[in-house]
């Protein structure tokens, strides 16, 4: 009779001791994938990044949205093209980017979050010049530089900014768009984006959602946990290929910077957060140092 009602107090009884270990901490989230599309998928994860904050965390957000803006791109017929895995960003591009990212995704998941009884605060390029960014060059295998127009990487970040906000409550949603010299506007990648983030914060985890179980052995099944040697080690032997390496590296850099622990998880498991930071097992892999 009482088998369920036992099961969940065993579930929460576990969940306790991370709880406490990681109250008052920074949690940085990139969020995106099929958990961004979704609608019974996102509910379920917004959800629970405020049940997060309820019990003492301090998660923030940095979503994507790369997929709704190729559409937008293609609905318009502006022609666009990539270097080294990097969207290449006219102005053109640019005013897409700005439009889905900031006052359509950005928006939608402040409201979401309010929705499931957070408090929220969306920011992107010049609503609060959180990011601070600078023009990226990318160098090819003949030492020749690639201008990828308005794409950057992070410079800088408005810690003191960002925790203020936290401090009161609110859960910071940021859209990977950074202010440069001149006030100019530039596009970065998300997952670079989060560790930046991450570093400059000096956050306890770096959790990347994606449409993976995280990082897979030769013979495909789940590493649980992986130190930032053997990852290297997976990336020279073409263990880790393809969307997983800049996921990866990105992570790497977060280690580096002083982050403790990054996560990579599939955002398809219901309520994949939870079961990744509150249960002994994890359903993802943790890289550590």
């Amino acid at each position: 009779m009482f088998e369920r009602l036992i099961k969940r107090a065993t579930i929460v009884s576990e969940a306790l001791p991370y709880i406490m270990k990681f109250y008052g901490k920074i949690i940085v989230i990139k969020y995106g994938g099929a958990a961004m599309v979704d609608p019974e998928l996102k509910k379920r994860l917004l959800k629970d990044i405020v049940l997060l904050k309820y019990v003492g965390m301090h998660p923030i957000i940095v979503h994507g949205g790369g997929p709704e803006i190729s559409r937008r791109l293609k609905n318009r017929n502006v022609k666009v093209r990539f270097v080294q895995g990097l969207r290449v960003t006219n102005k053109k591009v640019m005013e897409v980017v700005e439009n889905v990212l900031g006052k359509k995704v950005n928006r939608e998941i402040v409201r979401l979050l309010k929705k499931q009884g957070g408090k929220a605060k969306g920011f992107y390029g010049r609503k609060g010049e959180v990011i601070k960014a600078k023009k990226l060059w990318v160098k090819d295998e003949n030492g020749k530089y690639h201008d990828l127009g308005y794409t950057g990487h992070v410079e800088g970040i408005r810690c003191r900014f960002l925790k203020r906000w936290m401090k009161k409550g609110y859960i910071p949603v940021l859209a990977p768009i950074g202010v440069g010299r001149k006030n100019r506007l530039f596009n970065i990648n998300a997952d670079s984006a989060a560790a930046s983030v991450a570093e400059h914060l000096g956050a306890d985890k770096l959790i990347l959602v994606t449409d993976v179980r995280g990082v897979l052995d030769k013979e495909g099944e789940l590493v649980s946990e992986v130190d930032a040697e053997h990852v290297g080690r997976m990336i020279k032997n073409k263990t880790i290929t393809g969307g997983m390496i800049p996921k990866v590296k990105c992570g790497l850099h977060a280690l580096k910077k002083g982050t403790e622990q990054v996560h990579i998880i599939n955002g398809q498991i219901p309520h994949a957060i939870l079961l990744e930071l509150f249960t002994d097992t994890g359903i993802g892999t943790m890289v550590v140092r």
